[in-house]
């Protein structure tokens, strides 16, 4: 058991990917500003922005998971989400792309935060 109990704490791949990405794009930015180029300051942006549709991107092709308890086989990055194609209850992502208790009016209203996924 861990410090966690049964809750994986989003250790995904697109947790990953996205967070790379924003890294980069981040410190990229802090470079172009330090280098007075604005041309490097809109592509560190464009960069950082990307970095949150790969992530979006990567949930809804089921490299991301829900939030909470989870069987501890299910916690590698390594593991595919594959009810992620029908969209995860209050999950604001899968909402945006069409999935989920909320396109069929199916469930209840979230319950919890409306950005977790």
């Amino acid at each position: 058991m861990s410090a966690h109990g049964d809750v994986d704490l989003g250790h995904t791949l697109a947790g990953w990917a996205g967070t790379a990405l924003a890294i980069v794009g981040v410190t990229g930015a802090g470079v172009a500003v330090c280098a007075a180029s604005p041309l490097g300051v809109l592509l560190a942006g464009v960069l950082t922005a990307a970095a949150g549709v790969v992530t979006w991107l990567l949930h809804l092709a089921g490299w991301g998971k829900p939030g909470g308890p989870r069987p501890p086989e299910e916690w590698s990055w390594r593991v595919r989400d594959t009810p992620a194609r029908a969209g995860h209850p209050d999950c604001l992502g899968c909402r945006m792309a069409g999935r989920g208790a909320a396109r069929t009016g199916e469930g209840s209203a979230p319950t919890g935060d409306a950005l977790t996924c």
